[in-house]
């Protein structure tokens, strides 16, 4: 079977059982009960011959890269050698790399600076720690540390449920290198003391040290030497007591896992990763010969309290073997099922990076972009918003008087770092640099872009169409208020797609086609100076000559008009309450280019019950049929069809009913924000019908 997954064990460990440290150990013991056990090669020095005792490790890790440069390996885990890291990186581009560490990350060539561990989150997509305590220190000094593509898998240990505690030895167990920072002279001193006291138990010394500077009578300790971790299991299946009181942080700590399994009883240390086992060990106050010797003296001398904290050890004890390999196996699934964990979570994690109009105080509060956040969090998603001009204007200085681009950019990042999105949604946003659309793409974030102006030649051209068209390179999608069949053409025309403006219930809550008088027949509005709030001077909108007609064509109405003939443009509150009180209205929007496009105004129109007339060369009709709204050839056939709804309330009320209902049920910013998040595979919401609509 092809091996689709490669480990690497460290230069210095060894399959050979007579000689595997702890990092082979959890590599053997999790392979033997992983699912893909089958596409797994373990890569160790033992078939490594070097002629050079200098630069082993770089030798090792150059000729694995070398002899398999040439195969599709679609894993590495590289285990405790980040300096490893750099070398796969460049070797095998295309592979996905899993980095595990088993120690101090600060104590490890290839992680010790910030910038080394900040190159390991943002290039692996996994890193793993086999503790709490690892994992912390690792992100330690990080201003902002992403966490979602970390995991914490710790050893594990297959439990032995046939222990018989009645043949139990008498033994106290001291396991690992016998030197000073495992503790073994506080060991040894409390082994004087307490055979003082009690000289019937046996204290056994498992480990060796290449340097050995303790040396313990032999009569009270008894030194065994180093044994293979099944012969260790044996001496912990037989033993009472065993003693990891190690002075350095430990990342984990075998004993108390090994021996808890045993029924062996653990005496432990409260230094680093140790901690982590408290609720299978008997934890030191302080680690003194002293303190230990008062626990050994209370646990030997009472039989019940011992036997008791065996049993509940034991039972505590949850690091099991196979539930370790399958989560090490479920990350593997990720890769190579082509998905991501995260994505099944019902939350999604949203940045929102767009105009959110704080400097407008309000007067857009029912934006495009206001009201497809609140559709994110209707859906129970959470949502964090960089609103890109407001932060641009207040970021302004006398060094970047117009353009604090590299601040705004810095603060996107700094904002993924923190939040860990599952997605970004950017709309009209084009100043967002290649490194963070490439941090997103390596660390499986996607990307999605809106953009509601009018897709016109006379309108997206120049700088507008090249920041538009760059942007496409790098989203995952392109959601457009216009059909996008005019890029047809376009490498990239499979990344857009047409969405409806989306209405906001909570917002659009009026329902004008149950008033039985409205103020205003008609309502007309045009803008052409949204982020100014008043109309630009000398600005003409070439909308402007049709409505007028219309208007002069039909004295007798009454028109809600704004943003033409001297009545400037209605926002806020204000624009609703004009809205409310009228029972027609007259939807025109700009641009050559007409296929599905409209202003948003559209759905706070129909949204709110008023019978909207629109023309019929929007190709609107597969989405809003003649009855939800009315459409119209010309300016004589609208004239005709407004005298005549003007005058059949009946009528009038019966289309605008059904245009706000299908409004309301299909082309909410609940249905839109879920349709967005579909696209993006991180939902599996039913398509609504306009989605294939072009």
């Amino acid at each position: 079977m092809k091996k689709d997954i490669f480990i690497i064990l460290p230069f210095k460990e060894s399959l050979n059982p007579n000689y595997a440290g702890a990092v082979s150990l959890y590599v053997k013991d999790t392979t033997n009960y992983s699912k893909f056990k089958k596409k797994i090669s373990i890569i160790s020095s033992d078939d490594f011959k070097s002629k050079s005792q200098l630069f082993r490790n770089k030798n090792y890790i150059i000729n694995f890269c070398e002899k398999y440069k040439s195969l599709n390996i679609k894993i590495i885990e590289i285990h405790n050698r980040p300096e490893y890291y750099t070398y796969i990186k460049k070797y095998f581009p295309k592979t996905k790399i899993k980095l595990i560490f088993h120690n101090d990350p600060l104590s490890l060539r290839g992680s010790i600076s910030l910038k080394e561990r900040e190159d390991i989150v943002s290039g692996c997509h996994k890193v793993i720690f086999i503790s709490r305590w690892i994992q912390q220190r690792f992100f330690s000094s990080f201003k902002n540390a992403n966490l979602s593509h970390t995991l914490i898998i710790p050893h594990g240990i297959d439990k032995n449920y046939k222990i018989n505690l009645s043949k139990k030895e008498k033994n106290i167990l001291f396991v690992g290198k016998l030197n000073h920072a495992k503790g073994y002279h506080i060991f040894s001193e409390a082994a004087l003391k307490f055979k003082k006291f009690d000289p019937s138990w046996n204290f056994i010394a498992i480990g060796n040290e290449a340097r050995k500077e303790i040396f313990p009578d032999k009569s009270i300790v008894s030194e065994i030497g180093y044994k293979k971790n099944s012969e260790v299991l044996n001496y912990y299946s037989k033993s009472e007591i065993a003693v990891g009181n190690s002075v350095w942080d430990e990342p984990l700590g075998r004993i108390a896992i090994e021996a808890s399994s045993r029924k062996c009883l653990p005496i432990i240390s409260n230094k680093g990763g140790l901690a982590e086992s408290k609720n299978i060990a008997l934890v030191l106050k302080e680690n003194s010969s002293s303190e230990l010797v008062n626990i050994l003296k209370k646990i030997t001398k009472n039989k019940y309290l011992r036997r008791q904290k065996q049993k509940l050890f034991h039972k505590n004890n949850n690091f099991n073997i196979k539930i370790i390999s399958k989560m090490l196996d479920d990350a593997r699934s990720e890769i190579l099922n082509n998905q991501n964990n995260i994505y099944l979570s019902d939350k999604k994690r949203i940045l929102h990076i767009a105009n959110f109009n704080e400097n407008s105080d309000g007067r857009l509060y029912y934006s495009f972009a206001n009201k497809l956040n609140n559709g994110f969090i209707k859906n129970n998603h959470i949502v964090e918003t960089i609103s890109n001009r407001s932060f641009l204007k207040s970021n302004r200085s006398i060094i970047q008087p117009f353009s604090p681009i590299k601040k705004f950019n810095d603060k996107i990042f700094n904002t993924i770092k923190n939040f860990s999105p599952h997605i970004i949604v950017i709309g009209h946003v084009f100043n967002i640099t290649d490194e963070i659309f490439k941090y997103c793409n390596d660390n499986s974030i996607k990307i999605c872009s809106w953009f509601i102006d009018s897709v016109s030649p006379e309108f997206l051209k120049d700088n507008t169409k090249t920041n538009f068209l760059r942007n496409l390179d790098f989203v995952d999608y392109c959601f457009l208020t216009s059909s996008p069949s005019i890029f047809r053409n376009h490498k990239h025309y499979k990344k857009l797609k047409f969405i409806p403006n989306p209405v906001d219930a909570a917002i659009d809550h009026y329902k004008n086609y149950k008033n039985n008088f409205n103020e205003y027949d008609i309502f007309v509005a045009v803008s052409h100076g949204q982020n100014r709030g008043i109309l630009k001077k000398g600005k003409f909108d070439e909308r402007e000559k049709f409505i007028n007609e219309v208007i002069s064509d039909l004295p007798q109405f009454k028109f809600a008009q704004f943003g033409l003939n001297n009545f400037e443009p209605i926002w806020g509150s204000n624009y609703y309450h004009y809205l409310s009180k009228t029972k027609m209205a007259l939807n025109i929007s700009r641009g050559k280019y007409q296929n599905k496009y409209s202003s948003d105004r559209i759905s706070s129109l129909i949204g709110n019950g008023l019978l909207v007339f629109i023309n019929q060369n929007t190709n609107f009709q597969k989405i809003l049929s003649n009855k939800d709204v009315i459409y119209y050839k010309n300016k004589k056939d609208l004239i005709k069809k407004l005298k005549f709804y003007n005058n059949n309330d009946k009528q009038r009320i019966k289309i605008a009913k059904s245009g706000y209902e299908k409004y309301h049920r299909h082309m909410s910013n609940i249905v839109i924000s879920n349709y967005i998040l579909s696209c993006a595979e991180l939902d599996q919401s039913k398509k609504p019908f306009w989605h294939s609509v072009v």
